[in-house]
């Protein structure tokens, strides 16, 4: 088996205009998602982030550099990410098909390499 991340891309405005009882209702959602997943054995981790937007680093002539962002005016963020077990990507594809995000963003589906 290998591991795949689920990557959550969202536009922030998306969830904005909800009530606090439809919010309740799309994580209800993702916990029932998690739950079968982590019931099928195929869950490995997931969480959600946090929308302050964190820090991106890079260098630059050899010194570290450190940026806020993204902001929350951006276009796509990564809301959160799981990991779970599949043999392969069409097997990651089926399990991920039902994942509450494709509804509400876009899922990157990535491979994880494992050293």
């Amino acid at each position: 088996m290998s591991k795949f991340l689920l990557i959550l891309h969202e536009n922030p405005s998306t969830f904005a205009p909800m009530s606090p009882s439809e919010m309740q209702a799309v994580i209800a959602e993702y916990g029932a998602w998690a739950q079968k997943m982590g019931g099928m054995g195929r869950l490995m981790g997931g969480h959600k982030l946090m929308d302050e937007g964190g820090r991106r680093l890079s260098a630059t002539g050899g010194r570290l550099v450190v940026t806020d962002g993204p902001y929350a005016e951006a276009k796509d963020v990564i809301g959160g990410f799981f990991i779970i077990e599949a043999a392969d990507y069409a097997e990651a594809e089926r399990l991920s098909a039902d994942c509450p995000h494709v509804k509400y963003g876009e899922v990157e589906l990535r491979m994880v390499h494992d050293i």
